[in-house]
């Protein structure tokens, strides 16, 4: 395996392609998702991985299996466009919209992405297929990305029928998430976990979060970057560095003036660089994203730093929205 000395890794959390996202494709170039200055800067990076909160598929109809179910996420199949305009290489697809449309649109989810040589983690048919890390290599280096998600139980795979990785991590991290994390480690020369962890609209994370991570870290992950919360959390750093949440990168959901979920970050993780972790404020405005600045960028920064300050970490603003994170 090669050595991860010069790699560089952008992370993003929920990509939504569906409902107005899907319809503004349908009329402009993908490229028009993202700003020219935010796509010139993830083109630097060797990697970027981003949770995809949608199917992708013209097929299926809204899922039955969870009675009152509010929002389903479905984008056209040409939205994978959109994703290969942003230089996304891999997606986690463990969260609680893969499955919205049934399997058949999970199964074209996959197939779409794959088409796209976007690899994929956290869903599949069976248990097995969904559990599973995949591994993506930039240049002699091997990265492995393994996915889950913690809701819901609905969504998960079972034999012979598609779904995705599913885990109560409130109850603690279970055998078989060791057991791929130990596997990837085994086989990789770098490891992330991508979990879509605790609930909605929270600005911190819970402290069963925060207590689990030790055994994922033992497990073998090098990063842990989280998303579900829509709402980006501050750093944690112990053995390794753990961004909790990631907050919204892409979607066309209504915004909370207070919790400001139109406000996310991209990480670049740089894992033996001199800055291992920098993180760049984006903005989100309706199906279109782009880097914050003014008084966007300003509130990031002060929400960045009482945040990791809770956490035990420290963040210095180095330009407009760019900050560094140190343990």
């Amino acid at each position: 395996m090669g050595s991860p000395l010069d790699v560089t890794i952008g992370l993003l959390g929920d990509v939504m392609l569906g409902r107005g996202v899907g319809e503004m494709l349908g009329r402009v170039p993908p490229a028009a998702a993202w700003s020219d200055e935010l796509r010139a800067l993830i083109g630097l990076l060797d990697l970027v991985v981003c949770n995809l909160e949608c199917c992708l598929s013209a097929r299926g109809l809204p899922t039955a299996v969870i009675e009152d179910k509010p929002f389903f996420f479905r984008g056209p199949p040409q939205a994978v466009r959109a994703l290969e305009a942003a230089h996304i290489g891999a997606v986690g697809l463990a969260n609680n919209h893969a499955l919205d449309f049934g399997e058949q649109a999970l199964a074209d989810t996959i197939d779409a992405l794959h088409a796209a040589n976007i690899a994929t983690a956290g869903a599949g048919r069976g248990p097995d297929a969904a559990q599973a890390a995949t591994i993506v290599t930039i240049d002699r280096l091997r990265v492995g990305l393994v996915s889950v998600t913690d809701h819901p139980a609905e969504y998960a795979a079972t034999p012979g029928r598609w779904g995705v990785a599913h885990a109560s991590l409130r109850d603690g991290v279970p055998p078989w998430l060791v057991r791929e994390i130990s596997s990837a480690r085994e086989n990789c020369d770098l490891v992330i976990l991508f979990p879509h962890w605790g609930p909605n609209m929270t600005s911190a994370p819970g402290r069963w979060q925060q207590r689990i991570v030790r055994e994922l870290w033992a497990a073998g992950a090098d990063l842990i970057a989280g998303h579900s919360a829509h709402v980006f959390h501050g750093i944690g750093w112990g053995e390794r560095p753990v961004l909790y949440d990631l907050g919204d990168a892409l979607d066309d959901y209504r915004v909370d003036p207070q919790l400001r979920n139109d406000l996310g970050v991209l990480a670049i993780w740089r894992p033996q660089g001199s800055v291992e972790l920098e993180l760049i404020g984006l903005r989100l405005e309706y199906c279109h994203t782009r880097l914050a600045q003014g008084s966007d960028a300003d509130w990031i920064a002060s929400r960045l730093e009482r945040a990791c300050r809770a956490l035990g970490t420290t963040v210095m603003r180095v330009a407009e929205q760019r900050f560094t994170v140190q343990p």
